[in-house]
């Protein structure tokens, strides 16, 4: 994969550096020094698979689930480009916590990655027919909020006020569920929690179907919810 360096990279580094993140340094003679030692290659991040239902829901059209989708893959690519970027950094590659090339690596990662994942999930359990969870999942819902609609209140209303994503989440310090906003792919993380619902709520996500109206937008995302692919994660990480 060729690497491109963004704009003012160079400036942070010197010409030696440069060449090889930037891939041209092919040789040692180019830069007058021995290569590096080659690391571990990276795995590359692949996305979910596409589900036909994902173009049969009520109320999410076809044609926003396939542009969301092109995103979607977006922060994917974005993701493994990031991490052969980071790979091909020198040891010796500047670090300042105003402008340099490790920090807007590092920073751009975690945007780009956690977007792969928030997606993921999303797709993941769109799809499905709504309604709500039942055994275990359902009693731990009913313990931590009340009620099943206490709980679907509480996240629309989290939909509501984020600007990004309202996620269910277990936490496994408190040892109880949580509705949590973040504002873009990377704010606010809570640290030893487990998402277990993902509620895009960009405008990405809903402004061919709906414009402004967000709050007919969260109800058909509950309306077309795979409460399996939610209860399948949350066995997956032993939350239930």
């Amino acid at each position: 994969m060729s690497q491109t360096a963004p704009e003012g990279f160079a400036e942070a580094l010197n010409r030696r550096d440069f060449l090889r993140l930037a891939g041209l340094a092919g040789t040692a003679g180019l830069v007058g020094a021995a290569a590096p030692a080659a690391a571990a290659p990276v795995t590359e991040l692949q996305a979910i698979p596409f589900k036909d239902s994902l173009t049969r829901m009520e109320g999410i059209s076809e044609t926003t689930v396939r542009e969301h989708w092109k995103l979607y893959q977006g922060y994917v690519t974005k993701t493994n480009e990031l991490r052969a970027a980071l790979a091909a950094l020198p040891p010796d590659a500047p670090a300042n916590a105003t402008y340099s090339p490790v920090r807007e690596l590092k920073v751009e990662l975690t945007f780009a990655l956690n977007g792969a994942k928030n997606h993921a999930i999303y797709f993941d359990h769109l799809g499905g027919r709504g309604g709500r969870p039942s055994g275990a999942l359902l009693r731990l819902i009913e313990r931590d909020f009340g009620s099943y609609e206490q709980w679907q209140n509480d996240l629309q209303r989290s939909g509501l006020a984020a600007r990004g994503w309202a996620w269910l989440v277990y936490d496994m310090d408190l040892q109880r569920l949580l509705n949590v906003v973040g504002d873009s792919q990377n704010t606010y993380p809570i640290w030893n929690a487990v998402p277990l619902v993902a509620l895009d709520v960009y405008e990405h996500a809903y402004w061919l179907d709906y414009q402004t109206n967000r709050a007919n937008y969260i109800q058909a995302f509950f309306a077309n919810l795979d409460w399996d692919a939610v209860q399948a994660r949350a066995e997956r990480f032993r939350v239930v």
